[in-house]
């Protein structure tokens, strides 16, 4: 009999253990909703802050169920939150942001700058701990967060209360819960050019879709436009002195560089998001002018007029969706984002650092079309690339490499399977 019950005894710890790593559910922990945060990153080169802003709850989660406590990608930073009860960790994500990429610029180290940040995460039923992380250039964590949450706080805002603005699906596959939700917004269209926008919206889903993997999952997604309008038509151009009243206050000239298109009003974008199952976002600029932007885990924005747009917008999917760097080489030193001794967390480049764990299965495999070149991350030399053509590089190329194709796959599975 002591045997038996040592055996007994043994199965019934390891039922436990596996039943706690494994058998966590979505609605063990969640009630459905979503839970905006809304983050201020602060500061300059030397010393950087986060801040908690606002809480806001929407009634429907269009997010992940399943893999809730792992992370696809690394990012520039993460969030993590814990069942405050059980210790457990229930949900985590990953990001980059517009705050971090300016520590890089020369401007960081003269001056200190905050920029807005909104994350969604699914609402707790229970009382949870948030810890928000900021990552440098070396993957060393600079700045660190942790807040409570309770869900019964009554200065959680509810952001149903507005009135979502006009919108129409252009790709229904099924429900928030079973899809991937993005969201394509009009930036610089007066309510006068919303058929327009309408018009442009179609062609970037289009653009999208006719491109691998996602043509191949597109029954996994969803895509609706929202009409958010403006008083101004177009957008700012402040390097020829043009500034627009627009709906989300997007300009080119980012951090000084003529094409890049960004906004630093992130609230406005979730503000106008209310009432509609959302997970990625897509910013359409009326505008022929050049340039674009996109942010893992934080938004594309791209001008929709410029006859490159197509592959400019699904360029910049793959850097806001997929998260994805710019195989791009234009400089001969070191890029201040990708040192040399790191190997960067995207999957698309590689200083050789650690490339085993990047694409070289792939060479082994003598996969068509892969291999390892030079210059990539915005310099010539020490930065490597999969392919000698790619849409991540320039945007005659019809397709992403097969490397490239394979990091959004998976990352599509991630979030569906």
């Amino acid at each position: 009999m002591k045997n038996v019950t040592m055996r007994y005894s043994i199965f019934f710890l390891v039922f436990i253990i596996s039943s706690n790593l494994f058998g966590q559910k979505f609605d063990d922990f969640f009630n459905g909703k979503s839970l905006r945060v809304d983050y201020i990153f602060a500061g300059d080169k030397a010393r950087q802050n986060i801040y908690l802003d606002k809480l806001s709850s929407s009634e429907e989660w269009a997010g992940r169920r399943d893999n809730l406590s792992e992370l696809p990608l690394k990012g520039n930073g993460d969030i993590t939150v814990v069942d405050k009860l059980s210790g457990d960790t229930i949900y985590r994500t990953s990001f980059s942001s517009l705050f971090q990429e300016w520590l890089c610029e020369p401007e960081a180290a003269k001056v200190s700058r905050s920029y807005e940040n909104s994350f969604l995460i699914p609402s707790p039923k229970k009382e949870c701990i948030v810890t928000a992380r900021l990552f440098d250039n070396h993957q060393r964590t600079i700045s660190e967060f942790t807040h409570e949450i309770n869900p019964n706080d009554i200065l959680i805002e509810n952001s149903d209360k507005k009135i979502a603005l006009p919108h129409k699906y252009l790709l229904k596959s099924g429900t928030p819960e079973n899809c991937i939700d993005v969201a394509i917004l009009a930036e610089g269209y007066r309510v006068d050019e919303m058929e327009i926008f309408y018009k442009d919206a179609q062609a970037a889903a289009d653009a999208i879709f006719s491109h691998e993997p996602f043509k191949k999952y597109k029954d996994r997604f969803n895509v609706v436009a929202v009409a958010s309008p403006s008083v101004d038509s177009g957008v700012s151009v402040p390097g020829k002195g043009v500034w627009k009243n627009s709906a989300f206050e997007s300009h080119f000239n980012t951090f000084y560089s003529d094409r890049y298109l960004t906004t630093s009003n992130v609230k406005k974008i979730h503000d106008a998001l209310s009432g509609i199952p959302y997970e990625h976002i897509v910013i359409l600029a009326n505008t022929d002018t050049y340039g674009g932007g996109g942010i893992y885990n934080s938004f594309t924005l791209t001008t929709a007029h410029h006859k490159m747009f197509a592959p400019v917008v699904v360029h910049e999917f793959g850097h806001s969706f997929a998260g994805l760097a710019d195989e791009y080489a234009y400089d001969e030193s070191p890029s201040p984002i990708y040192p040399y001794s790191v190997e960067p967390w995207e999957k698309n480049i590689t200083t050789k650092v650690d490339f085993d764990k990047k694409w070289k299965d792939m060479i082994d495999a003598k996969v068509e079309g892969v291999g390892l070149y030079e210059g990539a991350g915005y310099t010539k030399k020490g930065i490597y690339r999969p392919a000698e053509e790619c849409r991540m590089k320039i945007n005659e190329t019809k397709a992403f490499c097969p490397v490239c194709q394979r990091a959004i796959e998976k990352l599509i599975k991630f979030y569906t399977e």
